[in-house]
């Protein structure tokens, strides 16, 4: 075995060698950045927002220009919401499509593995409404079947605590996207949802209430507290 400490050279067979390591660690890089752009790995993401942040109609925009290149996507929703009908994704300026809703006893992982078409991207609705098992199975769509999976809901109920399905989106998600809307009482981010009966404020009760604008303002957290409810009465009056 030769040692570099007895190579006569004047440090040129040293030289040679960090060229040489120089060289093999230049082609190792070329090579992972090569694998990385031909084996993109899916991901997992959770977009959240409070009431009337736009969800929905986001959801519509990414399947048509997905769709617009010719590339396919499935979309899913959660079969409790039923204001539109079940299985519908609706946004509030009128757009709307049909989904495959979600109930707690679908295996979400075999309808999308046993598609005829593998789809470019899933999109899914209402994705609060999930159960532990629908998040743990769309992590498997994602790290097994290498197709991205785009969740979109609210982070909190009313009651300002976490969703189901939200919390272990929370956990599970490899990215995490706020999307944003104003106080229904100020200029401020609205981060939580108020519920309203009869126009007081609630607080208390089932964390599933179906209900749109007739039922929920996305409110800041001081107007959460202290929600301008008879100013709102007299303006919608």
């Amino acid at each position: 075995m030769v040692k570099i400490s007895d190579c006569s050279l004047n440090g040129t067979f040293p030289t040679l060698l960090v060229r040489l390591g120089c060289m093999k660690a230049s082609i190792s890089s070329i090579i992972l950045k090569e694998c990385l752009r031909s084996e993109k790995m899916a991901q997992l993401f959770f977009k959240y927002g409070a009431m009337n942040s736009g969800k929905s109609i986001e959801i519509l925009k990414v399947a048509h220009n997905y769709e617009e290149q010719n590339k396919p996507v499935v979309l899913m929703t959660s079969g409790l919401d039923t204001r539109s009908g079940v299985g519908n994704v609706a946004s509030r300026i009128g757009l709307e499509r049909t989904a495959i809703p979600i109930f707690d006893e679908t295996d979400v992982y075999e309808t999308i593995a046993n598609l005829e078409q593998k789809p470019y991207c899933v999109l899914i609705d209402e994705a609060q409404f999930l159960k532990k098992h629908h998040v743990l199975a769309f992590t498997r769509v994602v790290d097994e079947l290498n197709i991205p999976v785009m969740a979109f809901g609210l982070k909190n109920d009313f009651r300002n605590e976490l969703f189901e399905g939200s919390q272990y989106l929370l956990l599970y998600a490899d990215k995490i996207e706020e999307m944003k809307t104003i106080c229904w009482f100020c200029h401020k981010k609205a981060t939580m949802n108020l519920h309203y009966v009869d126009g007081q404020p609630v607080y208390e009760g089932d964390q599933v209430q179906i209900g749109g604008n007739e039922a929920y303002y996305p409110v800041c957290r001081h107007h959460y507290f202290h929600p301008e409810m008879n100013k709102e009465v007299n303006n919608e009056k």
